[in-house]
Protein backbone atom coordinates (compact mmCIF):
# COMPACT_ATOMS: atom_id res chain seq x y z
CA UNK A 1 0.00 0.00 0.00
CA UNK A 2 0.69 3.71 -0.61
CA UNK A 3 2.04 5.76 1.69
CA UNK A 4 -1.04 8.60 -0.20
CA UNK A 5 -3.25 5.73 -0.18
CA UNK A 6 -2.71 4.79 3.44
CA UNK A 7 -2.81 7.93 4.85
CA UNK A 8 -6.43 8.09 3.28
CA UNK A 9 -7.66 5.19 5.37
CA UNK A 10 -6.11 5.71 9.07
CA UNK A 11 -7.48 8.80 9.96
CA UNK A 12 -8.20 8.54 14.04
CA UNK A 13 -5.71 7.84 16.44
CA UNK A 14 -7.81 4.59 17.07
CA UNK A 15 -6.68 3.85 13.22
CA UNK A 16 -2.76 3.96 13.51
CA UNK A 17 -3.04 2.54 16.99
CA UNK A 18 -4.36 -1.23 15.09
CA UNK A 19 -2.29 -0.66 12.41
CA UNK A 20 0.81 0.26 14.66
CA UNK A 21 -0.28 -3.41 16.35
CA UNK A 22 -0.61 -5.00 13.66
CA UNK A 23 2.68 -4.47 11.93
CA UNK A 24 4.85 -4.58 15.37
CA UNK A 25 2.99 -8.32 15.91
CA UNK A 26 4.09 -8.97 11.77
CA UNK A 27 7.55 -8.11 13.07
CA UNK A 28 10.63 -9.61 14.39
CA UNK A 29 11.09 -5.88 16.99
CA UNK A 30 12.54 -7.34 20.51
CA UNK A 31 10.17 -5.76 23.06
CA UNK A 32 12.05 -5.34 26.60
CA UNK A 33 12.55 -1.28 27.13
CA UNK A 34 9.67 -1.16 29.69
CA UNK A 35 7.09 -2.99 27.35
CA UNK A 36 6.59 -6.82 26.83
CA UNK A 37 3.98 -6.78 23.97
CA UNK A 38 2.81 -4.89 20.48
CA UNK A 39 -0.06 -3.27 22.37
CA UNK A 40 1.84 -1.23 24.87
CA UNK A 41 4.54 -0.80 22.52
CA UNK A 42 1.93 1.17 20.16
CA UNK A 43 0.33 2.85 22.76
CA UNK A 44 4.11 4.45 24.27
CA UNK A 45 5.11 5.33 20.55
CA UNK A 46 1.46 7.14 19.29
CA UNK A 47 1.01 8.58 22.65
CA UNK A 48 4.56 9.64 22.94
CA UNK A 49 4.63 11.07 19.74
CA UNK A 50 1.56 12.86 19.93
CA UNK A 51 2.09 14.23 23.63
CA UNK A 52 -0.76 12.65 24.76
CA UNK A 53 -1.17 10.79 28.19
CA UNK A 54 -0.64 7.20 28.81
CA UNK A 55 -3.44 6.59 31.49
CA UNK A 56 -6.31 8.36 29.78
CA UNK A 57 -6.05 6.66 26.12
CA UNK A 58 -10.13 6.05 25.78
CA UNK A 59 -10.23 10.33 25.68
CA UNK A 60 -8.33 10.84 22.58
CA UNK A 61 -8.88 7.47 20.27
CA UNK A 62 -11.19 8.84 18.39
CA UNK A 63 -9.19 12.23 17.75
CA UNK A 64 -7.84 12.59 13.98
CA UNK A 65 -4.19 12.75 13.40
CA UNK A 66 -3.14 15.66 10.78
CA UNK A 67 -1.66 14.68 7.76
CA UNK A 68 1.99 15.91 9.22
CA UNK A 69 1.25 13.84 12.31
CA UNK A 70 0.87 11.23 10.06
CA UNK A 71 3.78 10.83 8.06
CA UNK A 72 6.33 11.74 11.07
CA UNK A 73 4.35 8.13 13.13
CA UNK A 74 4.77 6.32 10.05
CA UNK A 75 8.42 6.96 9.97
CA UNK A 76 8.71 6.32 13.55
CA UNK A 77 6.95 3.26 12.99
CA UNK A 78 9.05 1.99 10.47
CA UNK A 79 12.35 3.23 12.14
CA UNK A 80 10.99 0.87 14.99
CA UNK A 81 10.52 -1.91 12.60
CA UNK A 82 13.30 -1.76 10.54
CA UNK A 83 16.74 -0.30 11.98
CA UNK A 84 15.17 -2.08 15.32
CA UNK A 85 15.31 1.11 17.54
CA UNK A 86 13.69 1.21 20.38
CA UNK A 87 11.12 3.19 21.09
CA UNK A 88 12.55 5.43 24.58
CA UNK A 89 15.08 6.57 21.63
CA UNK A 90 12.53 7.44 19.01
CA UNK A 91 10.61 9.68 21.56
CA UNK A 92 13.86 10.57 23.62
CA UNK A 93 12.05 9.62 26.87
CA UNK A 94 11.81 6.65 29.13
CA UNK A 95 9.29 5.99 32.27
CA UNK A 96 10.71 4.19 35.68
CA UNK A 97 7.40 3.98 37.70
CA UNK A 98 5.98 7.57 37.97
CA UNK A 99 8.86 9.15 36.41
CA UNK A 100 9.76 10.74 33.14
CA UNK A 101 13.37 11.09 31.89
CA UNK A 102 15.19 12.15 28.80
CA UNK A 103 16.80 9.58 27.13
CA UNK A 104 19.31 9.14 24.06
CA UNK A 105 21.64 6.74 22.69
CA UNK A 106 24.45 7.90 25.60
CA UNK A 107 22.36 5.74 27.58
CA UNK A 108 21.30 2.72 28.40
CA UNK A 109 17.68 2.73 28.88
CA UNK A 110 16.47 2.50 32.28
CA UNK A 111 14.88 -0.10 33.53
CA UNK A 112 16.51 -0.88 36.71
CA UNK A 113 14.42 -2.99 39.79
CA UNK A 114 15.70 -0.88 42.31
CA UNK A 115 13.50 1.39 41.30
CA UNK A 116 10.03 -0.39 42.69
CA UNK A 117 11.64 -0.22 45.94
CA UNK A 118 12.73 3.20 46.17
CA UNK A 119 9.16 4.61 45.12
CA UNK A 120 8.68 3.11 48.63
CA UNK A 121 11.66 4.39 50.02
CA UNK A 122 13.62 1.25 50.80
CA UNK A 123 11.21 0.52 53.20
CA UNK A 124 11.43 -1.78 55.18
CA UNK A 125 15.20 -1.69 54.82
CA UNK A 126 15.56 2.41 55.57
CA UNK A 127 13.42 3.05 59.03
CA UNK A 128 13.39 6.57 58.78
CA UNK A 129 13.73 8.13 54.92
CA UNK A 130 15.15 11.80 56.79
CA UNK A 131 17.86 10.00 58.37
CA UNK A 132 19.56 9.54 54.94
CA UNK A 133 21.66 12.58 54.47
CA UNK A 134 24.09 11.66 51.71
CA UNK A 135 23.66 9.13 48.79
CA UNK A 136 25.38 8.13 46.04
CA UNK A 137 24.29 6.71 42.45
CA UNK A 138 26.85 4.37 41.30
CA UNK A 139 27.06 3.75 37.26
CA UNK A 140 24.29 6.69 36.89
CA UNK A 141 23.68 6.10 33.40
CA UNK A 142 20.69 8.81 32.57
CA UNK A 143 20.47 9.75 36.30
CA UNK A 144 17.32 7.72 36.81
CA UNK A 145 18.12 6.12 40.41
CA UNK A 146 19.60 9.29 41.68
CA UNK A 147 16.85 11.57 40.59
CA UNK A 148 14.58 9.11 42.18
CA UNK A 149 16.85 8.64 45.71
CA UNK A 150 16.78 12.77 45.57
CA UNK A 151 12.39 12.53 45.54
CA UNK A 152 12.74 9.75 48.37
CA UNK A 153 15.22 11.44 50.66
CA UNK A 154 14.59 14.71 50.23
CA UNK A 155 17.55 15.16 53.38
CA UNK A 156 20.12 13.58 51.23
CA UNK A 157 22.51 15.46 48.84
CA UNK A 158 23.52 12.81 46.08
CA UNK A 159 26.41 11.85 43.96
CA UNK A 160 25.46 10.93 40.59
CA UNK A 161 29.03 8.70 39.16
CA UNK A 162 29.89 7.32 35.70
CA UNK A 163 32.37 6.66 33.53
CA UNK A 164 31.03 8.24 30.52
CA UNK A 165 31.09 11.77 29.96
CA UNK A 166 28.40 11.30 27.44
CA UNK A 167 25.95 9.70 29.67
CA UNK A 168 26.78 12.19 32.44
CA UNK A 169 25.52 14.79 30.19
CA UNK A 170 22.64 13.40 29.34
CA UNK A 171 21.75 12.86 33.22
CA UNK A 172 22.61 16.33 33.65
CA UNK A 173 19.80 17.12 31.53
CA UNK A 174 17.60 15.18 33.71
CA UNK A 175 18.82 16.73 36.94
CA UNK A 176 17.89 20.18 35.23
CA UNK A 177 14.47 19.11 34.43
CA UNK A 178 14.13 18.20 38.09
CA UNK A 179 15.31 21.35 39.44
CA UNK A 180 17.99 19.18 41.96
CA UNK A 181 21.21 21.20 40.79
CA UNK A 182 21.28 21.95 44.33
CA UNK A 183 21.05 18.56 45.74
CA UNK A 184 23.52 16.35 43.24
CA UNK A 185 26.75 16.82 41.84
CA UNK A 186 27.77 14.56 38.58
CA UNK A 187 31.21 13.30 38.77
CA UNK A 188 33.17 11.34 35.90
CA UNK A 189 34.47 8.38 37.86
CA UNK A 190 35.43 4.66 36.83
CA UNK A 191 33.23 2.99 40.05
CA UNK A 192 34.88 4.83 43.38
CA UNK A 193 38.03 6.20 41.44
CA UNK A 194 36.99 9.57 41.56
CA UNK A 195 35.48 9.76 45.26
CA UNK A 196 38.49 9.04 47.41
CA UNK A 197 37.80 10.73 51.14
CA UNK A 198 33.69 10.76 50.49
CA UNK A 199 31.22 8.92 52.50
CA UNK A 200 27.09 7.94 52.22
CA UNK A 201 24.67 6.37 54.29
CA UNK A 202 23.56 4.86 50.91
CA UNK A 203 25.36 3.48 47.52
CA UNK A 204 23.16 2.19 45.37
CA UNK A 205 24.71 0.97 41.54
CA UNK A 206 22.74 -1.25 38.78
CA UNK A 207 26.00 -1.56 37.12
CA UNK A 208 26.85 -3.24 34.01
CA UNK A 209 25.88 -6.92 34.64
CA UNK A 210 25.30 -9.21 31.46
CA UNK A 211 27.47 -11.86 31.05
CA UNK A 212 28.99 -12.59 27.62
CA UNK A 213 27.08 -15.47 26.21
CA UNK A 214 24.66 -13.08 26.61
CA UNK A 215 25.75 -10.09 25.14
CA UNK A 216 26.74 -12.36 22.24
CA UNK A 217 23.04 -12.89 21.74
CA UNK A 218 21.50 -9.50 21.73
CA UNK A 219 18.74 -8.52 20.06
CA UNK A 220 19.59 -5.69 17.11
CA UNK A 221 17.17 -2.65 20.03
CA UNK A 222 19.95 -4.05 22.70
CA UNK A 223 22.82 -3.25 20.20
CA UNK A 224 21.36 0.67 20.24
CA UNK A 225 22.66 0.99 23.57
CA UNK A 226 26.24 1.53 24.69
CA UNK A 227 28.01 -1.30 25.15
CA UNK A 228 30.13 -0.21 28.23
CA UNK A 229 26.41 -0.18 30.14
CA UNK A 230 25.66 -3.09 29.51
CA UNK A 231 28.61 -6.44 29.87
CA UNK A 232 30.41 -7.00 32.21
CA UNK A 233 32.73 -10.19 32.14
CA UNK A 234 32.37 -13.71 31.23
CA UNK A 235 30.16 -14.25 34.29
CA UNK A 236 28.74 -10.74 34.44
CA UNK A 237 30.17 -9.95 37.85
CA UNK A 238 33.62 -8.00 37.10
CA UNK A 239 31.25 -4.54 38.31
CA UNK A 240 29.96 -5.96 41.15
CA UNK A 241 32.72 -7.70 42.72
CA UNK A 242 34.70 -4.65 42.60
CA UNK A 243 31.75 -2.50 44.09
CA UNK A 244 31.67 -5.37 47.30
CA UNK A 245 35.16 -5.28 47.32
CA UNK A 246 35.58 -1.48 47.93
CA UNK A 247 32.15 -0.13 48.81
CA UNK A 248 33.03 -0.36 52.64
CA UNK A 249 35.31 2.63 52.79
CA UNK A 250 32.69 5.07 51.42
CA UNK A 251 30.05 4.24 53.46
CA UNK A 252 29.10 6.06 56.67
CA UNK A 253 28.52 3.58 60.06
CA UNK A 254 25.47 2.03 59.22
CA UNK A 255 25.01 2.58 56.07
CA UNK A 256 23.74 -0.08 53.69
CA UNK A 257 24.96 -0.78 49.50
CA UNK A 258 22.13 -1.78 46.90
CA UNK A 259 23.43 -3.17 44.05
CA UNK A 260 21.23 -4.94 41.26
CA UNK A 261 22.74 -8.10 39.31
CA UNK A 262 20.17 -9.21 37.19
CA UNK A 263 20.29 -13.49 36.84
CA UNK A 264 23.72 -13.52 38.59
CA UNK A 265 22.67 -14.66 42.00
CA UNK A 266 24.07 -18.45 41.85
CA UNK A 267 27.92 -16.98 40.71
CA UNK A 268 28.12 -14.10 43.28
CA UNK A 269 27.33 -16.55 45.91
CA UNK A 270 29.70 -18.73 44.48
CA UNK A 271 32.39 -15.81 44.51
CA UNK A 272 31.19 -14.34 48.19
CA UNK A 273 29.81 -17.26 50.32
CA UNK A 274 30.89 -15.58 53.38
CA UNK A 275 28.82 -12.89 52.54
CA UNK A 276 25.06 -12.72 54.55
CA UNK A 277 23.34 -10.96 51.17
CA UNK A 278 19.97 -9.72 51.92
CA UNK A 279 17.67 -10.15 48.94
CA UNK A 280 14.74 -7.52 48.12
CA UNK A 281 11.83 -8.32 46.81
CA UNK A 282 10.60 -6.81 43.48
CA UNK A 283 8.36 -7.58 41.09
CA UNK A 284 10.25 -10.52 39.49
CA UNK A 285 11.14 -12.06 42.93
CA UNK A 286 13.85 -11.95 45.76
CA UNK A 287 16.89 -13.12 43.53
CA UNK A 288 17.98 -9.91 41.66
CA UNK A 289 18.83 -6.59 44.06
CA UNK A 290 20.87 -7.55 47.12
CA UNK A 291 21.23 -5.42 50.26
CA UNK A 292 24.64 -5.58 52.51
CA UNK A 293 25.33 -3.55 55.69
CA UNK A 294 28.42 -1.45 56.07
CA UNK A 295 29.76 -4.38 58.91
CA UNK A 296 28.77 -7.04 56.63
CA UNK A 297 31.60 -5.94 54.25
CA UNK A 298 35.10 -6.74 54.70
CA UNK A 299 38.11 -3.75 54.63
Amino acid sequence: MSQTQLFKELFSIRDWLRYAVSQFESSDIFFGHGTSNAYDEAVWLIFGFLHLPHDTIENFLDAHITSKEKKDLLFLIEKRINDKVPTAYLLNEAWLRDYKFYVDERVIIPRSLIAESLSENLYPWVDDPETIYSALDLCTGSGCLGIMMAHSFQNATIDLVDLSEKALQVAQINVDQYGLDDRIELIRSDLFDGLKGKKYDLIISNPPYVNQASVNNFPMEFLKEPSMALGSGDEGLDHTIRIIHEAKQYLNDGGMLIVEIGHNKEALLDKFPGLQFQWLDVSLGNDFVFMLQKSQLSN
